[in-house]
Parts: structure tokens; C-alpha cells; sequence
């Protein structure tokens, strides 16, 4: 067997200084890295004193971006090389969880996904596919990339927020749309928040949502 790419990136510890006892992760679009969006950890962390916050860069380098890295490659925008890069990458992300989870001795009922743009696909992709649920994953400006697939593989159903720009010209508005229609065929517990006026991107309205889901998914 192949060996899977080892994920690493930047982490914050817990407020409270001790042992994590929830986990939060945070993946990156494309040609972005992990000091993305670690960044949002310290406007989320007050009132979760005990949550680990790790932002790992994703499976590839990106040849034309230094410093950016991908899940995928990206040549044809199409719904077909989303499903496939998203498969592709999907072990090494189960593995980066399974070891964070065991290392820190936290259950899958405490681990929240954030992603955004590609990340929030990814986010998608292994979530609902995991042997035990997650907490919730929160999902920027993404998709499902792959409903059909989804439908016939899908093991769990955390709770799942979307959150996307009404202006975005790179994943546009509709796919949440979609995406949303698709999780709650699915018996997905979802929200979803149309932002309006913004584009590819999170807005301080978007971070407010994204914080009270995490805490509602993460109270004890």
C-alpha cells in the first residue's frame, strides 16, 4: 500500500493550559496553507477553554503557489475531478484525525471539522463517511462534491453548517443550494446562511455563525 502524506501544520493549545478535551481542525482551500485559517482559532477559543485547534496543511504542494498547498490538483473546475480529488485525499485526512484523536485521547464526538473553499469539500467528504460521528463540521463556501457516492457510503450524520458568500465567483452561491438539499435528503442535521454581499471569503457575520456552532456542537 501506498504510503499516505504525513499532515502537519500549525496548532493552538488550550486556553486553559491543560489536556485538550475537545479538537477542532481546520482546512485550508486551495493554494492556501495552514496559517490560513488558524487564524480564526483565537476569536473562537474564549468560552472553549479546552479545545485544541489544529489548521494542517493539506496533501499536495502547489508547484505555482510557495508556501500554498492542495488537496487536489485543479485543471477542469468540473464536479468529476472534485469527487475524485476528494477520494483521493480522504485517507490521508482520516489518518491525521485518527492519529490527533488517539494521541490526545479525545472521542469522535468531540472532534469539529471547519473547512473553506476545497477544505470545506474535503470536510464534507470524510465526515460523513466516518465509522463514529463528529460533533459537526462547518463548512465555508464548499460543496458536497459528490451526493451520489455519498447516498451509498454515508456512516455518520453530525451536524453540519454551511456558510457562503452570495457574490462568490469561484464556488458559486448555488452550490450551497445544492449541497443543502442533498445533506437533508440524506437525514443530515444542517443549517445553512446565505452572507450577503460577500464573495470568496468569511465575513465577521460568517465567524459569529461559525462560533456559536462550534460551542453548541462542543457543549458538554
Amino acid at each position: 500500500m501506498t504510503d499516505l502524506p504525513m499532515l502537519d501544520g500549525p496548532a493552538v493549545p488550550p486556553l486553559s493550559g491543560g489536556k485538550p478535551r475537545q479538537l477542532v481542525v481546520l482546512l485550508h482551500g486551495l493554494r492556501s496553507n495552514g496559517d490560513d485559517l488558524i487564524g480564526l482559532a483565537p476569536q473562537w477559543r474564549e468560552g472553549l477553554p479546552d479545545a485544541l485547534w489544529m489548521s494542517p496543511n493539506a496533501v499536495q504542494a502547489c508547484a505555482d503557489t510557495p508556501g500554498g498547498y492542495q488537496w487536489w490538483d485543479v485543471t477542469s473546475f468540473s464536479l468529476d475531478e472534485r469527487a475524485a480529488g476528494a477520494r483521493a485525499a480522504a485517507p490521508a485526512l482520516n489518518a491525521f484525525l485518527d492519529a490527533q484523536l488517539e494521541r490526545h485521547g479525545i472521542p469522535d464526538d468531540k472532534l469539529v471539522l471547519v473547512g473553506f473553499s476545497q477544505g470545506s469539500m474535503m470536510a464534507l467528504q470524510v465526515a460523513l463517511r466516518r465509522p463514529r460521528p463528529l460533533a459537526g463540521v462547518l463548512a465555508y463556501s464548499g460543496q458536497l462534491v459528490d451526493p451520489a457516492s455519498t447516498a451509498r457510503e454515508i456512516t455518520a450524520r453530525p451536524p453540519v453548517t454551511l456558510v457562503h458568500g452570495d457574490r462568490d465567483p469561484v464556488v458559486h452561491a448555488g452550490w450551497m443550494f445544492y449541497s443543502a438539499g442533498a445533506l437533508e435528503a440524506l437525514g443530515v442535521p444542517l443549517e445553512y446562511h446565505l452572507r450577503p454581499g460577500l464573495q470568496h471569503g468569511i465575513d465577521p457575520g460568517g465567524v459569529q455563525i461559525g462560533r456559536d456552532f462550534i460551542r453548541r456542537v462542543l457543549a458538554d
